[in-house]
C-alpha cells in the first residue's frame, strides 16, 4: 500500500488493476445473463 500516493509507477499499477477488475466484474454479468436467458 506504500507509495500507492506518490508518482506515476504506482498510478499505472492502479489503474491496470482497476481496469482489470472492471473487465471481471463485466464477464460476469454478460454470464450471469447469458446463463439466465439459456434457462429460461
Amino acid at each position: 500500500m506504500s507509495g500507492y500516493c506518490g508518482s506515476g509507477s504506482g498510478y499505472g499499477t492502479g489503474s491496470a488493476f482497476a481496469l482489470i477488475v472492471v473487465l471481471f466484474i463485466l464477464l460476469i454479468i454478460v454470464g450471469a445473463s447469458f446463463l439466465n436467458r439459456g434457462y429460461c
